[in-house]
C-alpha cells in the first residue's frame, strides 16, 4: 500500500527530498485482480524506509518529522495518514483495495478508491449550486480507476488524490469522516437524514406519546414546524390545538411544509354527512377503522383533519391505532400469519364520482408492507375499498381470511377513542395509522364539520431535513 504521512513541498523542503522516483509493483491477485500500482520511492539524504507486513508495504513520513505542526481541534479532524491497503470484505474472505486514512485522534477509515473517484469534487466532476454529480459516466471506467499518489495537505485538514491518468481530487478530513463506511455511520446517516426511525406504541401509551403543538407556533416557528414534524415521524400522530375556524387553515398548515397531495376528492375536502355520497366517510353511521386511499399505488402519506364543528351527541368520537405496533405483534406472536398479510396481493379499488369527475382507481398490495431492509414500510386496509375480485388461488381464501380477522381484532383492541374541539387539527401518518368514527346523530343543530387534506411524505422529510440543515453545515 502507499502511505504519504503530511507529504507536502515544505515537508519535501524539510526532509531534503531531491528525488522522487516512481517504480511498478505488482499487488496480490486477490487485493488488485493483478493490476500495479505506481509507488512512491526514494528520497536522497533522508531515504523512505519500506516496510512489508501482511501483505502491506508502507512508505512513511512521520508527523513528528515535521516542527510547529498546527494544533489539534476539537471540532474538525486532522488527517495524520492516509495509504492504500488490502482489507477483507467481511464474511466473502476475499480483499479488495482501499484508502485507510487515520486521523490525528486514532479514528481510522477505510475508502474505496472508485468511490472517491466517483464522488471527486472537483468543478470538472461536482456541480456545488445543485449538488449534483456532473462526472460523464459515459466515459467512466470502474475497473481502470487506480491511485497514483496521495498527499495529505500542510494543515491536515486535506486529503490530494493524484489518479493514474492525472486528474486531481482533494477531500476535507469532515467530509470524510461524515461519509465513512463504518456501520455506525451508515446507521446514523439514515436515521439522522434519511427517515428516522419511528416508536412503535400500545393503546396503553397513548397519553404518554401524543404530543400538542400550538398552531401558531408551528406556523411562526421553524423550532415549533421541525418539532411537530419529528413527533409526526417518531410516533405516527400529533395534535395540533387552537386553529382559527377558518376553510383555510389546512392549506396555511400544508403550506408549511410544501403542498397539498391532490386525489380524486380535491385539495381540501370536507367531511361531514352529505346524501347521495359517493364516499362511506361522509356518512353519519359508525366508520370502520382504516387507512386512506389504499388504491393508489402512491398513496398520500399523512392526514390533516381540521375539526371547525363537533357533534353534540354521544357518538363522533376519533378512533385511532398504530398498525405497525399491531403488525409488529403478528409477525413475533402468529409468523404464518404475518406471511400471509405481508405476501398476498389484495385487490383495492374505488370507484365513483367527485369533484375531480368520475374515477375508477385500482391497486393490488398486501395488508402489510415491508421494505427492502425489512422493516414495516405501510398499511393498506379499508373494508369498503377491499375489492370481490380476489386474485389468489382457491385454497389461499380462507387462510388469509383467518389471519384478516387477527388484524382486525388486534386494531380494534388498540384503539384509542377521543374526541377532537373546534380548533384541532388531528395529524396523522396515513400509512401507519389506522382510524376511524364511531357512529353520531346528526340534525339541524347538531352537525360534525371537519375539514380535510393530505400531505405526502417526502415533502415532509424534505421539509425536515432543510430545517436541520439550516441548524448544520451539511
Amino acid at each position: 500500500m502507499l502511505a504519504l504521512r503530511n507529504f507536502n513541498p515544505r515537508l519535501v523542503h524539510q526532509l531534503g527530498t531531491s528525488l522522487i522516483k516512481r517504480r511498478r509493483r505488482t499487488w496480490p491477485a486477490s487485493c488488485t485482480a493483478g493490476r500495479p500500482y505506481q509507488v512512491v520511492a526514494t528520497c536522497s539524504s533522508q531515504p523512505f524506509r519500506g516496510i512489508h507486513s501482511q501483505q502491506v508495504l508502507r512508505k512513511t513520513v512521520s508527523v513528528s518529522d515535521v516542527q510547529n505542526q498546527p494544533a489539534e481541534s476539537n471540532q474538525i479532524p486532522l488527517i495524520s495518514s492516509a495509504s492504500l491497503e488490502c482489507v477483507d470484505a467481511g464474511d466473502k474472505q476475499q480483499q479488495f483495495q482501499c484508502l485507510v486514512v487515520e486521523l490525528t485522534d486514532g479514528r481510522r477509515y477505510e475508502f474505496p478508491p472508485v468511490w472517491l473517484r466517483d464522488n471527486c469534487q472537483c468543478l470538472d466532476c461536482f456541480h456545488p449550486k445543485s449538488y449534483s454529480r456532473v462526472l460523464n459516466w459515459e466515459s467512466f471506467d470502474v475497473d481502470g480507476v487506480q491511485l497514483s499518489e496521495c498527499v495529505v495537505t500542510e494543515d491536515r485538514n486535506e486529503l490530494e488524490l493524484i489518479w493514474s491518468d492525472g486528474h486531481r481530487s482533494r477531500f476535507s478530513s469532515g467530509w470524510l469522516v461524515e461519509r465513512n463506511f463504518t456501520e455506525d455511520s451508515r446507521r446514523r446517516y439514515l436515521n439522522e437524514w434519511y427517515r428516522p426511525r419511528p416508536r412503535l406504541w400500545a393503546k396503553r401509551e397513548f397519553g404518554e406519546i401524543l404530543k400538542k403543538f400550538e398552531f401558531g407556533d408551528v406556523i411562526d416557528s421553524d423550532e415549533a414546524l421541525q418539532g411537530w414534524i419529528e413527533a409526526l415521524i417518531r410516533y405516527g400522530v400529533v395534535m395540533i390545538k387552537n386553529a382559527p375556524l377558518q376553510e383555510t387553515v389546512c392549506r396555511r398548515l400544508a403550506d408549511r411544509v410544501g403542498f397539498i397531495r391532490k386525489t380524486h376528492y380535491g385539495e381540501e375536502f370536507i367531511v361531514k354527512a352529505k346524501e347521495g355520497t359517493s364516499n362511506v366517510a361522509y356518512l353519519s353511521t359508525p366508520l370502520q377503522m382504516h387507512t386512506d386511499l389504499p388504491y393508489y399505488d402512491y398513496k398520500p402519506g399523512c392526514n390533516l383533519l381540521h375539526c371547525l364543528v363537533q357533534s353534540r351527541s354521544i357518538g363522533g368520537q376519533n378512533l385511532i391505532a398504530d398498525a405497525f405496533y399491531v403488525a409488529d405483534r403478528i409477525r413475533m406472536e402468529y409468523p404464518e400469519e404475518f406471511k400471509l398479510l405481508s405476501e398476498t396481493l389484495v385487490n383495492w379499488t374505488d370507484v365513483g364520482e367527485d369533484e375531480g369527475g368520475q374515477f375508477h382507481s385500482i391497486y393490488r398490495a398486501p395488508v402489510i408492507c415491508i421494505g427492502r431492509d425489512g422493516n414495516l414500510e405501510r398499511i393498506n386496509h379499508s373494508v369498503p375499498q377491499r375489492d370481490s375480485f380476489f386474485n389468489v388461488p382457491l385454497a389461499s381464501v380462507e387462510p388469509w381470511y383467518r389471519a384478516m380477522a387477527r388484524f382486525v381484532r388486534l386494531i380494534h383492541q388498540e384503539a384509542v377513542e377521543f374526541k377532537t374541539e373546534p380548533g384541532d387539527i388531528l395529524t396523522f401518518s396515513n400509512i401507519r395509522m389506522v382510524h376511524g368514527r364511531t357512529g353520531y346523530e346528526d340534525t339541524d343543530d347538531n352537525t360534525r364539520h371537519i375539514i380535510g387534506a393530505y400531505l405526502d411524505w417526502d415533502e415532509i422529510y424534505s421539509k425536515l431535513r432543510v430545517l436541520k440543515r439550516s441548524l448544520k453545515d451539511f
